[in-house]
């Protein structure tokens, strides 16, 4: 046998190479390919499709898949390794980051600065001129730690109760260097002169980039002491960048509520607004604020990985081939895949789509019921299983049950119409009308606004903030954070609010 065999992605047009025996799981997480459940063979979300060369069936793929997908040469790559020369189609891998170039008041001053919003997911990393606020370069990539699992949880778990924290710290780490050495290369500049670097992310990436204990998050009541700002110098860090500058992650607001929630409330101007509104990041963890400027308070709350297509029977990321758009008309179902391609998955506003459809043609019971078996066709070989309306059942339900608690602590009436904007890549793409009709959100669709990525445009905010400096204490103070597991109304709320709504106006 060769010393080395090769590993060749389409339509990347990539070719590896590799030692015989390489787990495909260690390699292709570069590639964007994620492993939804840690590569434990228990999902779907890693299948590839073999085009070059054969890789055996595994027990796990003969479990997972239909005959069908294993004869058209598919397999789940977190149980395959690299015997022999091998092509895989990744195209479904293949997928637009949403980044931010909005335009905002600033106060120049000489040299560079970078902001970067590390996702659980996603990453990106614009490089700014602080003179003029302009954006030099933009860079995005995976979460290296995807390989874990798509959900934060399984970080933790990793972390506390595997004893790899000091692991997953290197390599978000190495994997941001990475990133922003690509990012520095992009620009092409003479003479870099790089001042600050500023992170926002969630909780959990704020922790484990940080070297904070985990601990605290894995169990309830889910509080951690560790949110405030953290300062490196990029040679703490490892990183090689022009300057050595300051890196600073910004401060998070509560357990789950991180500093990408603070950069929203910056993006909206919510510190500063007379008027009363909502900022929602729906994903893995719903975090939501209520507020204006005489008072705000944030909660999160466990969605679950449904919106992202994750824990879906044919889930994926919003990818080329992912069925995206579902619409109900003369009696079926429409369906549209991005990239115009054949379907290979359906990610979250798809999903929303689906079941709010299904409601419409009552094809599913507003107890979630599916009424025609099974499963739900949408455009082969693509269904909707009863399990995968009973996962978004209950993350919508934990997203309605933050905002009715929210409602609650302001006294609003629950008829009451609050302007609602929706951060991050799912938000700025789900259906208004989808997410009414199966109850996520209320209120007329007028008042509902996709906001683009406001964790970026808010560290871009925070890089130029004077505030910074004292980690935004003030603003911070002006915030509460409402813990959710304590909060005694939540429970029966949630279990309320599991049920899709009969009919929306």
């Amino acid at each position: 046998m060769s010393d080395r065999v090769e590993l060749t992605l389409e339509p990347l047009g990539r070719s590896i190479a590799l030692a015989p025996g390489t787990p495909l799981r260690s390699v292709l997480h570069e590639y964007g390919v994620e492993f939804p459940c840690g590569g434990r063979g228990r999902c779907r979300g890693c299948r590839v499709r073999q085009i070059g060369g054969s890789m055996p069936i595994g027990p796990e793929d003969a479990d997972l898949l239909t005959p069908a997908e294993l004869e058209a040469g598919w397999r789940l790559a977190c149980r395959a390794s690299v015997d022999r020369d091998l092509t895989l189609d990744v195209g479904q891998w293949r997928t637009v980051i949403l980044a931010d170039h909005s335009e905002f008041d600033f106060e120049p001053r000489e040299g560079l600065g970078v902001v970067v919003d590390l996702g659980t997911t996603t990453l990106v990393a614009q490089l700014l001129d602080l003179r003029s606020a302009r954006v030099l370069a933009v860079r995005t990539a995976v979460n290296p730690q995807t390989v874990h699992g798509s959900d934060v949880m399984s970080r933790i778990q990793l972390s506390v109760q595997g004893g790899e924290h000091r692991a997953l710290v290197e390599e978000l780490r190495r994997g941001v260097g990475r990133m922003l050495t690509k990012l520095m290369a992009t620009a092409r500049l003479e003479e870099p002169r790089l001042e600050t670097v500023v992170l926002t992310g969630n909780t959990v990436m704020h922790h484990l980039f940080c070297g904070i204990d985990l601990e605290p998050l894995a169990g309830a009541p889910f509080e951690t002491p560790a949110l405030g700002e953290r300062r490196f110098r990029a040679r703490e860090l490892g990183w090689q960048l022009p300057g050595d500058p300051v890196v600073i992650f910004l401060p998070c607001l509560g357990g789950f509520v991180g500093s990408d929630i603070l950069c929203g409330i910056l993006a909206t101007k919510m510190h500063e607004s007379a008027t009363l509104f909502l900022l929602c990041d729906l994903g893995t963890n719903g975090e939501i604020v209520l507020g204006n400027r005489e008072r705000m308070i944030c909660v999160s709350t466990a969605a679950g990985p449904a919106f992202e297509g994750g824990r879906i029977s044919m889930g994926m990321r919003a990818t080329t081939g992912a069925i995206h758009e579902v619409t109900a008309g003369e009696g079926g179902l429409h369906c549209r895949v991005l990239g115009d391609v054949e379907p290979r998955g359906l990610c979250g506003s798809g999903l929303v789509d689906a079941v709010a459809a299904g409601l419409e043609l009552g094809w599913i019971e507003p107890s979630g019921r599916l009424e025609l078996g099974r499963s739900l066709p949408l455009a082969p070989p693509v269904e909707l299983s009863q399990g995968d309306i009973r996962q978004l059942q209950l993350a919508k339900a934990a997203i309605a049950t933050g905002l009715q608690v929210l409602r609650a602590r302001f006294a609003l009436a629950e008829d009451a119409s609050l302007p609602t904007y929706l951060a991050g890549a799912f938000g700025n793409y789900v259906s208004r009308t989808s997410a009414r009709r199966i109850g996520l959100l209320t209120g007329p669709e007028e008042a509902i606004h996709p906001a683009g990525n406001t964790a970026l445009l808010g560290a871009k905010i925070a890089l130029f903030s004077s505030e910074a400096d004292a980690g935004f204490a003030e603003l911070r103070r002006r915030i509460e954070h409402l813990p959710l597991a304590a909060d005694p109304e939540f429970e029966d709320a949630y279990v309320g609010a599991l049920a899709f709504p009969v009919n929306v106006a």
